[in-house]
């Protein structure tokens, strides 16, 4: 959400006008969606990745206005806590080397930041869940001081009228209740932004919902918080419990959740989306936008889009106004870190799958029931590649209950496909894909690799201690640069 916020409090009537500005630009996009240009521009790749700002003993820094001070840069943006920070990645062509290009400015932006930071006496960690965090980290005394998130951390409080419970039963359990939503902070992505032509816009959507189980799985590397191993992605679940607002009103507990993996299959198209959150969702943030175009004349319709922020899909449609307008795909459950190439290797394998079973999305979706691909996602978040999920078989019309690391495996040949159709290059794609086979044979994902790092510095240290030397390994393999599969390990 990175919309500005012009206002410390909302009236009732501003929630009236912005509900009504919500169904205005409902019809507006339908309209502008149906114009035969729309989503027809060159397609693109973008990514937002998240970083964690720590000291020398590993542990959180409030230093995110002081490093973007001196960075001058917009590409690195604040995030809700002073010890988060936000690289938006330019967009790319999505061509035959589309990935390369966005690990190569990947690379070329950390090393700007690493230098800033290497100034001021902070490190920046892209990993997915910082292992070191304390629950001190997790109040609001420090929240990044910018406008738009005191008020939202506000109204999600007024809303959920109760403090937030996080319970997470894994290897080991957390239970503790949090006065407000900072503790989304604790969670560091790697988001990416892929455009997608109108045409084949639900079947890739579907796609991406289906093939998110396997994707968690492969790519896992959250599973410390507060010093307990919790789930191998504990991001998945925690983000659902501290942004869970449905307590207050007993009805309102009939309404999913603001975040999800999806309601069920997408039908019609992405306008359906942007309709289903106005209809399910009451409005957080009712900001009222002047009403600007483009010089080509498309709406900006802010206030959907404000609204759309406040509902955490994990695949979220974004809409933008550059001519001639599109819809994008947000993929927004990759975890930050390990490395450049492993997070650019998550990219490709989550846009080819996608792309790949896109082709026979229809025939997937006719013979797999949609909870039981919820259920696959949460159990590979849970589990990783240790996890057993239920997997379609078209050509049988079977579902079959299958280890989750074979599943991966066998769907490397479709992520190749779906890379191929969108014209990535033979040797990219075999590069990217080289790196999930090889982490996922080795049973080699970031997750894997900080547990076993943790237990071997706990076998002479506390786990305070282990955690904060695990840390500092991680941190010195990921300046390395190779992928997580060839990191040292320190307990062989």
């Amino acid at each position: 959400m990175g919309q500005n916020i012009n206002k410390q409090s909302f009236t009732q009537q501003d929630f009236v006008l912005f509900k009504q500005r919500l169904h205005q630009q409902l019809d507006e996009l339908k309209v502008i969606m149906s114009r035969p240009n729309f989503g027809q521009a060159s397609l693109m790749l973008g990514a937002e990745l998240e970083l964690y700002l720590t000291d020398d003993n590993g542990l959180c820094q409030l230093s995110n206005q002081k490093v973007l001070s001196a960075l001058h840069d917009s590409v690195f943006q604040h995030e809700i806590n002073q010890y988060n920070l936000e690289l938006n990645v330019p967009p790319v062509a999505l061509d035959g080397h589309a990935f390369s290009h966005m690990a190569l400015e990947l690379d070329r932006r950390l090393n700007q930041l690493n230098q800033c930071c290497g100034k001021l006496g902070t490190h920046a960690t892209a990993i997915g869940i910082l292992p070191t965090l304390r629950p001190q980290d997790l109040t609001k005394k420090n929240m990044t001081d910018l406008e738009r998130y005191q008020i939202l951390v506000d109204q999600l409080k007024v809303n959920r009228g109760a403090p937030f419970a996080i319970d997470i039963d894994g290897e080991e359990a957390v239970h503790m209740q949090v006065e407000d939503v900072t503790a989304e902070g604790a969670n560091t992505s790697f988001q990416v932004h892929m455009m997608v032509p109108p045409g084949a816009f639900v079947d890739v959507y579907n796609a991406a919902m289906l093939s998110q189980s396997l994707v968690t799985a492969a790519c896992g590397n959250s599973p410390i918080f507060l010093g307990k191993v919790v789930w191998d992605e504990t991001r998945i679940v925690l983000l659902k419990q501290v942004l869970d607002c449905r307590v207050r009103d007993l009805v309102a507990r009939q309404l999913p959740a603001r975040v999800n993996l999806g309601l069920g299959w997408l039908k019609q198209s992405a306008w359906s989306l942007y309709a289903e959150a106005v209809a399910l969702y009451p409005v957080l943030l009712p900001n009222l936008y002047r009403q600007n175009q483009s010089v080509e004349g498309l709406p900006e319709l802010s206030e959907l889009c404000l609204h759309m922020g406040t509902v955490w899909n994990w695949h979220r449609p974004v809409y933008c106004n550059d001519a001639p307008g599109h819809v994008r795909i947000e993929f927004r459950a990759l975890p930050a870190g390990p490395s450049v190439e492993d997070m650019v290797a998550n990219a490709a394998y989550s846009i080819g799958l996608a792309y790949g079973l896109s082709q026979q999305m229809e025939a997937y979706s006719a013979i797999m029931p949609f909870e039981i691909v919820d259920n696959n996602f949460y159990r590979a978040a849970q589990y990783g590649l240790d996890a057993s999920i239920y997997w379609p078989d078209v050509e049988q019309y079977h579902v079959t209950h299958q280890p989750i690391k074979q599943v991966v495996l066998n769907s490397l040949e479709i992520a190749k496909f779906g890379l191929t159709l969108l014209g990535v290059s033979q040797a990219e794609t075999k590069h990217y894909l080289n790196i999930i086979q090889q982490r996922v044979e080795q049973h080699m994902t970031g997750a894997n690799w900080q547990k076993a790092a943790l237990h071997y510095f706990e076998q002479q240290h506390d786990r305070h201690q282990a955690c904060q030397l695990m840390l500092n390994c991680y941190q010195q393999q990921n300046l390395t640069g190779a992928p997580v599969h060839l990191w040292e390990r320190p307990w062989q």
